[in-house]
């Protein structure tokens, strides 16, 4: 016998989390933080998916305004300055905002309710407009370092030295804190994509203060300083770029932190009636974990305990880890005699596919599905299984 129960879980009902550590602190911890924000999955963080998909949207058309406006404040500089080469950067920094777009349109998809064909909902176009994040910052290397190596064979000399120099400080300002903002609200809501949105805006930054160090280096009678740091700024974009890459293909690849999964077992494990934990499984779909536990119970337990147990089990597990939308756990026997009886041969013979699975697979047994809020669905028609079904 084996028993599953799922569960749809939502945490707007006040549960917080407590997830406490040490930050570290320093030069270097501040330089990593740079490259490879830190991710807080505190108790500040948000559990509730259609919540966090609308505080998501909120921070990619707050963050779209913003870089428009710095946009803007360096046309005004170019119109002043009547710097070229300015303008070439303001027009890049325009289409760099629109990044935001295909972001904000998986976030709107996200919320759509899943469908007949889509199961597990829109959650997939997220990860999917990470990998555009990622394409563009790979693009903002290859261009920035093209154009220093161009320079560094073919000097090019820099005029209005002083309007360049502010237009760099206000590309850089105005991205950093677009870079901040993104990298916060998505760790607080779990979103990969929105974290490497915010790391794109902090190569726009970087390109931006090469611009204003270069400035300053050519004002210096270093001309050579403008092509040098330009390079610099490449590899800084490249260590960037390996952080989006790590974490963008990481959800595809259902990717989780260890330390998740060890959560989720020591929560199991910790449950009355259960022995032990055979596996846990755990994905993220979107800004949204999904879990699939299997669980060893006493053998003699009935089934209605067994279902009991399981029920307890998930309800444990979807507080013990943060952003966990649903929970699956598959309740089997601790040990038992797996030598055939007569009564056994005859159940196998009338259904041939549907004994004991040999090899991790599973039996069969009672499956359960609750809703927020406690309502209990056996099928996709919401109503109560009270047969058997395999889990």
């Amino acid at each position: 016998m084996s028993h599953t129960t799922v569960h749809d879980h939502d945490h707007a009902r006040g549960h917080r989390h407590d997830h406490g550590h040490e930050h570290p602190k320093g030069f270097r911890a501040a330089v990593k933080e740079i490259f490879s924000p830190h991710s807080h999955d505190a108790a500040d963080s948000v559990d509730n998916a259609l919540e966090a998909s609308a505080i998501g949207i909120r921070a990619v058309k707050i963050s779209l305004v913003a870089l428009g406006i710095t946009a803007l404040v360096q046309v005004v500089i170019v119109v002043i300055s009547g710097s070229v080469a300015l303008a070439a950067d303001s027009i890049h920094n325009f289409s760099d905002a629109l990044t935001a777009v295909p972001l904000w349109i998986a976030f709107a998809l996200g919320t759509r309710a899943a469908t007949r064909r889509y199961t597990y909902g829109f959650g997939r176009a997220e990860d999917l407009a990470g990998l555009f994040v990622v394409a563009m910052i790979t693009l903002s290397s290859m261009i920035a370092g093209y154009e220093s190596v161009r320079r560094l064979i073919h000097p090019v000399h820099i005029d209005n030295i002083g309007w360049v120099a502010a237009a760099g400080l206000v590309g850089f300002l105005g991205n950093e804190l677009v870079a901040l903002y993104r990298t916060r609200v998505g760790h607080r809501i779990g979103s990969a994509a929105l974290v490497a949105d915010g790391l794109h805006a902090r190569t726009d930054g970087f390109t931006s203060l090469a611009v204003l160090f270069s400035a300053g280096g050519v004002a210096l009678g270093y001309p050579l300083a403008d092509p040098i740091i330009g390079l610099l700024i490449t590899v800084a974009i490249l260590a960037v770029l390996c952080t989006a890459v790590r974490d963008v293909f990481g959800r595809l690849l259902d990717g989780v932190d260890p330390k998740l999964v060890d959560a989720a077992e020591a929560a199991l494990a910790a449950q009355p009636g259960v022995k032990s934990v055979r596996r846990v499984r755990m994905r993220w779909i979107g800004h949204r974990l999904h879990a699939d536990a299997e669980l060893d119970i006493d053998p003699n337990t009935s089934l209605h305990v067994a279902h009991q147990i399981a029920h307890n089990a998930e309800h444990e597990l979807t507080h013990a880890v943060s952003k966990l939308d649903t929970a699956l756990i598959h309740a089997y026997p601790a040990h038992r005699d797996t030598s055939p009886t007569e009564n056994d041969h005859n159940i196998l013979e009338r259904h041939p596919h549907g004994g004991p699975a040999e090899n991790g697979g599973s039996d069969r047994g009672l499956t359960r599905q609750a809703e927020p809020g406690g309502k209990e669905q056996g099928n996709p028609k919401h109503s109560r299984s009270t047969g058997f079904e395999g889990s």
